[in-house]
């Protein structure tokens, strides 16, 4: 399999560690990301990893991005597919507004990157997927259904395509993170944090970087018969 990756949400959190594990591990790394320009830069400075600013949810900004890669670094032979958005509401509070966010920052996005990535892998009839899900996706969660339901639809989107993809050697997997100690779990209060982890049989929040060995280990030759997974990565929240 090519050494190639592309991870998209990239400058932070999962999508960063993910970054620095790859690179860490010889591969050719290219991240792309929306906003967080400064991270990015020094991220790219730190792995020598190509860095990319698009707009996941727009088709032409991630087929740019997928030309970009390809001018710089060739072919892909993995892709992670991190970028995401979350949102809390209310579900009878939820306007339209609210859902395409949420529904295009984590499923259209995923659309989008996965048909842009797939000729790489059909042609060389190997390669890896790894979307990145979250234990709300398998458990539901309250005052965040329009993101629960983004989540598992990223689970039914995994397993369809392992069925589809498997005969021309692309392996399709997911990650379902619990609770990490990330920025977009920043929103939470102290208290919230506390009750979150006394809910975890391990007793603490996970970190990116655990979660980021577990995308490599989807991406290496170590998982070459592992495909329609959804690994959870939850320290126990959801056994």
């Amino acid at each position: 399999m090519r050494q190639t990756v592309w991870i998209t949400g990239g400058a932070r959190g999962i999508g960063a560690a993910t970054v620095r594990t790859f690179a860490q591990a010889g591969w050719r790394v290219a991240f792309s990301y929306r906003q967080s320009t400064q991270q990015a830069q020094i991220l790219a400075e730190q792995t020598g990893a190509l860095a990319l600013q698009a707009d996941m949810t727009d088709r032409t900004a991630v087929q740019g991005c997928m030309q970009q890669i390809h001018d710089a670094l060739g072919p892909v032979g993995a892709v992670v597919c991190n970028a995401g958005v979350a949102q809390q509401k209310m579900f009878c509070d939820l306007t339209d507004d609210d859902w395409d966010f949420v529904m295009d920052g984590n499923l259209r996005s995923v659309f989008y990157t996965i048909q842009a990535a797939l000729p790489d892998l059909i042609h060389d009839k190997d390669g890896a997927i790894v979307t990145v899900s979250s234990v709300w996706g398998i458990a539901g969660a309250s005052c965040e259904s329009h993101y629960a339901a983004s989540k598992a639809g990223l689970i039914g989107l995994t397993k369809s395509l392992a069925h589809e993809l498997g005969l021309s050697g692309i392996r399709v997997n997911c990650v379902a993170p619990g609770v990490i100690d990330t920025d977009m779990n920043a929103m939470h209060d102290a208290d919230t944090l506390h009750a979150l982890e006394q809910e975890t049989d391990l007793g603490r929040l996970g970190s990116a970087d655990e979660v980021a060995h577990t995308i490599r280990y989807l991406c290496s030759p170590d998982a070459s018969f592992v495909t329609g997974q959804v690994l959870g990565v939850t320290g126990g929240f959801v056994v």
